[in-house]
């Protein structure tokens, strides 16, 4: 099996760069599963449903999130009816929307689960993403061994702890929030593929996604900023992970890192 996962989807830019890339990525690729961060797709912070179906018009197969997951009100009762688009499992227990789901590869059937985690270094208040997936594991693999993990983080050491953690239990552990691509991917000794930040699926002139201009008067004055997702090529940015679908173990990891000129 042979799953793609993409970086921070950050507005308009990133969702017409999936829309453009992702079909062919499926085809070429020979891709039986796409999952995407998708927490800043609606201008750049949050997601709302439009931007939600857009993506998995574009042939996303699971969504992901992070801490930008409430920005936009109306995701609510998308949450709540909605098992594609994930929220982080270790947010409070009664929040709207699910932490992981299965769904069925889209060529061979085979069951795929998505968790979706949140760390907590230089984060807002969550619950233990460790005790979380912990706790989850035996009930998912009653489904299927194969297994994918976002763990949404700022601090590159959690996310390395996560992979650790979860080295020999899922199948990948890939890291988004950050928006930089690292250069770590790896099969841990376990058997688990693993990539410290998967990038974005943003514009390349920019920072983070943003206008530079923008961003560069924050940090000189000190003062509020509106940010604006900013224009030009985009960078669309993941991980493609092969993985044995008997075991769940991953065979191989490799980065994309493709542009696109709209």
């Amino acid at each position: 099996m042979r799953l793609l996962f993409l970086g921070d989807v950050v507005g308009r830019p990133g969702r017409r760069a999936l829309a453009a890339t992702v079909p062919r990525l499926r085809r070429d690729g020979d891709i039986d599963f796409v999952v995407a961060n998708g927490e800043n797709a609606s201008n750049g912070k949050g997601i709302n449903p439009g931007a939600a179906e857009e993506l998995r018009d574009a042939g996303v197969d699971i969504l992901t999130s992070g801490n930008h997951i409430w920005q936009s009100r109306d995701i609510l009762p998308y949450l709540r009816e909605n098992g594609r688009l994930l929220r982080p499992l270790n947010f409070a227990p009664d929040v709207p929307g699910v932490g992981w789901a299965v769904r069925p590869a889209r060529r061979s059937h085979v069951p795929v689960a998505v968790i979706n985690l949140i760390g907590r270094v230089f984060m807002a208040p969550a619950g233990c993403p460790f005790r979380a997936v912990e706790e989850v594991l035996p009930e998912i693999r009653r489904e299927t061994q194969v297994i994918f993990v976002d763990m949404h983080a700022e601090a590159t050491s959690e996310k390395v702890g996560m992979g650790r953690f979860l080295d020999g239990k899922a199948s990948a552990v890939v890291g988004s929030h950050t928006h930089v691509q690292t250069a770590d991917e790896a099969i841990l000794p376990g058997g688990t593929a693993y990539l410290t930040d998967a990038g974005m699926c943003g514009p390349e002139q920019s920072v983070l996604g943003i206008r530079t201009d923008q961003v560069l008067h924050r940090f000189r004055s000190q003062m509020p900023v509106r940010f604006e997702v900013a224009s030009g090529p985009v960078l669309v940015q993941g991980a493609l992970i092969e993985i044995d679908e008997g075991s769940g173990r991953a065979t191989s990891i490799s980065r994309v890192r493709e542009r696109v000129v709209s």
